[in-house]
């Protein structure tokens, strides 16, 4: 622990390699799970599945990777409402492509 983080309080979260490893893989077994789909006629079910997918692994990276889970509550909540704008920007253009 270095002085800094001894004097401000801040806490160190170590995360093993095994870890990452593990969601490495998992993203991988995502990723390979999208291009399989690809393969398969689902009709318009295919974009849904396709961008649940990209959403699992968007949050892996986020809470994982980019330490997300540690960061304060109000940084969190930033990022969340960040995601949900995003969410109802897509929802917004899928509406529009479904009903034009």
């Amino acid at each position: 622990m270095t002085e800094h983080e001894r004097q401000h309080g801040d806490e160190v979260h170590v995360v093993s390699y095994g870890r990452y490893v593990l969601i490495w893989l998992g993203l991988l077994g995502l990723t390979g799970a999208t291009v399989a789909l690809a393969g398969f006629e689902l009709g318009r079910w295919i974009i849904f599945t396709a961008l649940t997918i990209a959403s699992i692994k968007g949050l892996l990276v986020l809470n994982v990777f980019m330490h997300l889970k540690f960061e304060d509550r109000v940084f969190r909540i930033f990022a969340m409402v960040a995601g949900v704008i995003l969410l109802i920007f897509i929802v917004l253009v899928f509406f529009d492509y479904a009903f034009h």
